[in-house]
């Protein structure tokens, strides 16, 4: 009887042990972070397991290896449990069946609410009506400017249409106050797309089936883009401005169109005399009444793989990151800008103009077509920007060849799509 009770209890201390080994690897959370935002975050981390009791361990990838280690990871079942995807990865993610919908969390939480971010943020992570992540950090992209430059131009504020930031450049050109008035890199695909939202461009059709590139809207808004170039407002050789900083300081250029990330990095490489003549403003628009004109939803979201074994302490982690003190604390901390509403309250309290320009452009922006084909697109039409703006060919060829390769980019997600109806 000795024996069989002392077996008993080694078996009942061997369960005991292994649902406390079971509870411990359960209640730690594997966190993958990209760039600066991985470094950064270290202390939010620290700060939720000590408060929470659950471990995360944290891994920082570089940006520029962050995608191919994700579909690594993905093809090898080796996903962590939850991860920052930039708000244009998502639909391939969703695609890959790779990530959940958070609706049933978002339901039953105190903390997370459509109502608690920017509009067209938030619709970023949404796909065939589900919501797929939660935003974490937002940017987009403004006009930063020198206003010594405009002033000398006859401007004491920054235009609020297209049509008067054509008379601004050419005042600045022709006053030959800088040799350029702007700076719209040919290769950056974001330029062309925040023209095109002035003038109501889709750039896909049908379902995103199809380029749409050729319409209308986007045609007027190309040509308006490439009279910049034409009239010799903006540069088109790559090699003309090798260094932003250097060519805003010395004149090159008076304006450029970038993202918050640059806040920072002007603030600490312009010369002191031109700190206070930074100048930052939303897009103009088409007209005074739609001011300001839209801009890119950009940014990066916090989603939860469907491999996560304890995802309710995930979605835990995701809203201790998400409370308003811990977002303006991330602020702080990387220079991104807070996702949250209440977040800007605290912000905006200080005289900081650039941030008030962030977040009345904030406001409104729009996401880019949300398919998982939406980054080699982009590639594409940056492409074609710059055969345009070298006068390749003509706009009508230009949108015509851009449309063809784009159909046939998009040739498997018809196949996809026609095959789900039946």
């Amino acid at each position: 009887m000795k024996k069989v009770l002392f077996i008993f209890a080694v078996f009942l201390c061997l369960l005991k042990f292994i649902g406390c080994h079971r509870e411990s690897a359960r209640r730690e959370i594997v966190f993958w972070a990209f760039g600066a935002e991985g470094e950064n975050v270290k202390p939010l981390i620290r700060e939720f397991s000590d408060s929470t009791g659950v471990k995360v361990k944290l891994q920082t990838i570089p940006w520029t290896a962050a995608h191919e280690k994700l579909l690594t990871a993905y093809a090898a079942g080796a996903m962590p449990d939850i991860c920052q995807l930039g708000n244009t990865w998502i639909p391939e993610f969703v695609a890959l069946n790779a990530v959940v919908p958070l609706d049933e969390f978002i339901e039953r939480s105190e903390r997370i609410d459509r109502n608690f971010y920017f509009p067209g943020i938030w619709e970023t992570n949404i796909l065939e009506g589900k919501v797929f992540g939660i935003p974490w950090y937002v940017d987009t992209r403004v006009v930063f400017y020198r206003k010594d430059l405009i002033r000398k131009a006859g401007y004491t504020n920054f235009p609020k249409t297209f049509d008067d930031l054509l008379k601004l450049s050419r005042a600045i050109v022709s006053g030959k106050l800088a040799k350029y008035a702007i700076l719209l890199p040919v290769n950056e695909w974001n330029i062309p797309v925040l023209f095109g939202l002035q003038f109501g461009a889709d750039f896909l059709k049908e379902n995103n089936c199809y380029g749409d590139f050729s319409s209308s809207e986007f045609q007027e808004a190309f040509d308006y883009l490439l009279g910049f170039y034409k009239e010799k407002l903006a540069p088109v050789s790559l090699t003309e401005v090798s260094n932003i900083y250097q060519g805003f300081s010395v004149g090159c250029f008076a304006m450029l169109i970038t993202g918050p990330w640059n806040l920072g990095e002007f603030r600490k490489r312009l010369p002191d005399s031109l700190i206070k003549e930074l100048g930052v403003a939303p897009i103009p628009s088409i007209c005074d009444t739609s001011y300001p004109g839209y801009s890119l939803a950009g940014g990066s979201s916090l989603v939860v793989f469907k491999s996560a074994s304890a995802k309710a302490e995930v979605f835990k982690l995701i809203e201790f990151l998400s409370r308003p003190v811990s977002q303006v604390k991330f602020y702080r901390l990387t220079g991104d800008l807070p996702a949250r509403l209440e977040s800007w309250e605290i912000l905006l309290k200080t005289e900081d103009e650039a941030l008030k320009a962030f977040y009345l452009q904030l406001t409104k922006v729009k996401p880019t077509p949300k398919i998982p084909e939406w980054e080699q697109i982009a590639m594409k039409l940056q492409e074609y920007l710059e055969y345009a703006a070298h006068e390749k060919f003509a706009t009508d060829e230009t949108l015509k060849r851009l449309d063809s390769e784009i159909n046939m980019m998009l040739e498997k997600r018809r196949w996809l799509l026609n095959r789900c109806k039946k």
